[in-house]
């Protein structure tokens, strides 16, 4: 019985812990404000090399998702691929971006990449080049996404291929939605649909 009592103030302590901060599939911001900064201020390039100004999708909803070709995850390009063309005219954009700092799981050239999307999944959402989204040599754009600083309750390191940002008309990161999470899960459709229907601020 003493061993009992004793252990009763370490298992509640221990639910403490998991109670106050449990895993999210979906973190996601209910202000609508307008963003000071926004990932929307970065120029990238696509997958022919050439550059592409993220401030040119202002106005639309936009969902950035870390890819790989060779991931459990990567079944997620079918629905990511519908919604985008369910969804396109009303102003949605996904955009692919290409990483390897997984298990290696995005080995392949550029061109590589774009013949596995187009052959596999029938890939019509922008795709970018190939980058790195973790560690020494992590790109501008997941620095941002990354940091604290810049991403508030946004931030945090990747942790897995087909992680994804929802960024609304304004520019503003809404959501986060974890590698694990389908793009076209309830929640998710919920939240799309809930930033296609918001106008963007004048």
């Amino acid at each position: 019985m003493s061993k009992l009592i004793l252990l009763l103030p370490v298992m509640a302590l221990t639910f403490a812990v998991f109670a106050k901060d449990p895993p999210k599939e979906i973190l996601t911001d209910p202000t609508d404000k307008p963003a000071d900064s926004t990932p929307l201020q970065f120029t990238v390039k696509d997958l022919d090399g050439k550059d592409v100004n993220l401030a040119d999708f202002k106005g639309k909803v936009v969902l950035i998702v870390n890819v790989a070709s060779k991931c459990g995850n990567t079944p997620q390009y079918k629905p990511l691929e519908e919604m985008y063309e369910k969804y396109k005219d009303q102003g949605l954009v996904i955009i692919g971006f290409p990483a390897n700092n997984f298990g290696a799981q995005e080995p392949g050239t550029n061109q590589q990449i774009r013949e596995f999307c187009d052959a596999t999944y029938h890939v019509a959402f922008p795709m970018m080049s190939k980058i790195s989204v973790k560690g020494d040599d992590k790109t501008a754009l997941y620095k941002y996404l990354t940091d604290p600083q810049t991403n508030g309750r946004f931030a945090g390191e990747i942790e897995w291929n087909f992680t994804k940002f929802l960024v609304d008309r304004n520019g503003a990161v809404i959501a986060r939605i974890a590698h694990r999470t389908k793009p076209d899960s309830p929640n998710v459709i919920a939240e799309i649909e809930k930033a296609l229907a918001a106008p963007a601020a004048k």
